[in-house]
C-alpha cells in the first residue's frame, strides 16, 4: 500500500521504472529500491532493465506477472495476469536466451513464453498457453500442444467495447476511436463473431 502511494507521486510505475537507469547511482538506487518493493507488493517481477517500447496494457494490474530482464517487449502489448515471459539461462539449452515480443501482441492470462522466441506482431497467445518456438505475424496460438493459426489477415488487437464504445490502448492510454468506418468495420466484425 505504501509503495503504491509514493509511486502514485511519480505518475505511474512506468515512470519510475524508467528512473531505474539513471545515471546518479543514488537516484538509480533508490528508484530501483521503490520499484522492487513496489512489484513486492503486487506480487510481481518485472524487471526494471526488461525493454518495453511503449507502456504495456495490464487489464487486471501487474499482479503475478513475471518478465526477465533480457525480454523484449514492442509496443500496446496487453498483458494478463499470472503471465511469465522468462529466460533460459542454462548453459547447454537449445533455447538460452529470452523473447523478443513484437507490437500488438495480445498475452491471455497465465501464458508462459519462455526462452529464444521471437513472437511476431499481431499475435494472439492464448490462457494457459505455453510458448517455446517462433510464432510468425498475424496468428494465434492456443494451449495445449503448440498449435500456430496463421492468418491471412491483420489481427485486431487493439480495440475493445468499453461501455458501448470502442476504445484502444496507445503508449500508456485509453483512446476512444472516433473514426466512423473504423467503428462500422469493428461492429461488423463483432455482429459476425470475429
Amino acid at each position: 500500500m505504501i509503495a503504491r502511494v509514493v509511486v502514485a507521486l511519480f505518475g505511474s510505475i512506468w515512470k519510475v521504472k524508467k528512473r531505474c537507469n539513471s545515471n546518479n547511482k543514488l537516484v538509480s538506487k533508490f528508484y530501483k529500491l521503490l520499484y522492487g518493493f513496489y512489484q513486492y507488493e503486487n506480487n510481481s517481477s518485472i524487471a526494471w532493465n526488461s525493454e518495453f517500447s511503449s507502456e504495456p496494457c495490464f487489464p487486471h494490474g501487474i499482479k503475478s506477472i513475471f518478465v526477465s530482464g533480457q525480454a523484449s517487449i514492442g509496443h500496446n502489448c496487453v498483458i494478463f495476469q499470472q503471465v511469465t515471459i522468462g529466460s533460459v539461462t542454462l548453459a547447454d539449452a537449445k533455447s538460452k536466451g529470452a523473447p523478443v515480443i513484437g507490437d500488438n501482441v495480445y498475452v491471455g492470462s497465465g501464458a508462459k513464453i519462455i526462452g529464444s522466441v521471437r513472437v511476431g506482431n499481431n499475435v494472439r497467445i492464448g490462457a494457459n498457453a505455453v510458448v517455446y518456438k517462433d510464432v510468425p505475424d498475424n496468428s494465434v496460438v492456443t494451449n495445449g500442444e503448440q498449435r500456430i493459426i496463421s492468418r491471412n489477415t491483420v489481427l485486431n488487437n487493439r480495440f475493445y467495447s468499453y461501455h458501448g464504445k470502442w476504445v484502444y490502448f496507445d503508449r500508456g492510454s485509453y483512446i476512444e476511436e472516433l473514426d466512423k468506418s473504423i467503428i462500422d468495420s469493428l461492429n461488423r466484425s463483432q455482429d459476425i463473431g470475429g
